[in-house]
């Protein structure tokens, strides 16, 4: 093997795994570094494939408990068989590492396995031997952020990766944090039949999402069955053969309280991942979340070192990290890319799903940006209505001079699929008029988005 690349990539993440393709694609000579026996990072190995084939699976077990009937369907006893479930997400998970694995091949990208490290400007260290590269990019991805006081085991007390592993259906889940990943994977349990408790320090879920979109949320999975006890923290946290006992204080500051759990899920958040690079020794600059700085074409403040995805500012988002890794291998290419974070969506994957994109009411008003909303309940679809799933709406946000689209946030059926039509009016510089005048199929969920924009001046049909 040849110890001399163009570029080399550091994690085989959506970033780092579409860098070196894209890459490879443009003639470069490429190597992927990747410690992991199986390719894909945390998404593909332990995040977003197998929380969604999980997500997927018990949203099919709770309908056939519980929604079924309504369309005539009688399906008789229903018992989860939760071994095949995971056996299930398992062959899920296999099959997509394995497809990227193919990839390298097809494209002529060197998989270097183990544990990288950069012991100089240019170079890449592997397994003890030293690798030369033109080019090296970072793209380590994250790990979850630890609780002061509540110390992990991945069995009583877990994170996302051992939340995705159990064995049997807890009678009390407590997800601790209430972002993306606690309340898909606290929806997955709740289904199963797990009681589920969401704990958050702040005054509302997810507190990035549109306020209204937010509090219908809250609404909706409430309905579920899932318990929040929002301004709320965690100090502690006792484990024993019966369970976690946690010790609970208002956000505020107050009286001290306990309460009893079979498992926690410990979701705060995620942190950069760089330990054992020698950022360090190489005097990498990092900022004050320990995220590496990076101008506008991903390059730190080494020459020839760059950085993507989950290790730079931006949300930790795989979709974000892929389209900064095929900027960057084409901007290393000599041409001339360009990302718009603003057309980046992001989606929790709940029924219903809750995506958005662009900007919130929010960030407009802190901006002092004039705008005008249009919002348009699924009730009111026809489609939504012949699935039984009107839970939530459409809002779209327009510039109140110009009308262009400047975001928007669905909670409702599909809205994860739904929001891809107003990234493309973001990137394109779109209006709502433009968006009210496409002719969208009839009858689908695409109505509501058609409507939203018409409702933007007030003109909304079917409301």
């Amino acid at each position: 093997m040849s110890d001399s690349f163009d570029v080399i990539v550091i994690g085989a993440g959506p970033g780092g795994y579409v860098c070196a393709i894209r890459a490879a694609q443009l003639g470069m000579k490429v190597a992927c570094v990747e410690k992991r026996a199986t390719l894909g990072g945390t998404c593909l190995n332990v995040g977003c494939i197998p929380s969604k084939a999980l997500l997927q699976s018990s949203e099919h077990f709770e309908e056939a408990r519980h929604k079924l009937a309504d369309h005539g369907v009688n399906v008789g006893s229903v018992s989860l068989d939760l071994a095949k479930m995971q056996a299930r997400k398992g062959e899920v998970v296999g099959a997509n590492v394995k497809g990227v694995e193919f990839l390298f091949k097809k494209n002529k990208v060197t998989w270097l396995k183990g544990e990288g490290s950069i012991p100089a400007p240019g170079q890449v260290s592997v397994g003890g031997q030293t690798y030369q590269a033109k080019h090296i990019v970072i793209a380590s991805g994250s790990e979850s952020i630890p609780l002061r006081g509540v110390e992990v085991d991945e069995k009583r007390v877990v994170t996302s990766t051992g939340a995705l592993e159990l064995e049997t259906v807890p009678g009390h889940l407590v997800v601790i944090g209430g972002g993306y990943i606690g309340l898909e994977l606290g929806s997955v349990w709740r289904r199963l039949g797990a009681e589920v408790t969401v704990i958050e320090f702040l005054d509302r879920l997810v507190p990035a999402m549109d306020n209204e979109v937010g509090k219908a949320f809250e609404r909706i999975l409430g309905k579920q069955g899932i318990r929040f006890r929002l301004k709320t923290k965690v100090t502690g946290a006792k484990t024993g053969d019966d369970g976690v006992t946690l010790t609970l204080e208002p956000a505020a500051g107050g009286a001290a309280e306990e309460l009893k759990a079979d498992v926690v899920l410990v979701s705060i958040g995620r942190r950069p991942y760089v330990a054992g690079l020698g950022l360090d020794k190489l005097g990498v600059a990092l900022d004050e979340r320990g995220r590496i700085v990076t101008d506008a074409h991903f390059a730190t403040n080494i020459p020839g070192l760059y950085a993507i995805g989950d290790v730079i500012a931006g949300p930790m988002l795989a979709h974000k990290a892929e389209e900064e890794g095929v900027a960057l291998a084409e901007h290393l290419a000599g041409q001339k890319p360009h990302l718009n974070y603003d057309a980046i969506p992001g989606v929790v994957y709940t029924w219903p799903e809750v995506a958005s994109v662009g900007k919130t009411e929010e960030q407009l008003k802190a901006e002092g940006v004039a705008y005008k909303a249009g919002k348009f309940p699924f009730m009111a679809n026809g489609r939504a209505r012949a699935m039984g799933d009107t839970d939530g709406f459409v809002k779209i946000l327009a510039d109140a001079k110009t009308d262009r689209v400047l975001g928007a946030h669905i909670i409702g059926p599909d809205a994860g699929t739904l929001i891809a039509e107003i990234a493309i009016a973001i990137e394109f510089g779109a209006s709502s008029e433009d968006v009210a005048r496409t002719c969208h199929a009839h009858p689908s969920l695409n109505e509501a988005v058609k409507e939203a924009a018409l409702a933007v001046e007030g003109r909304a049909l079917h409301i």
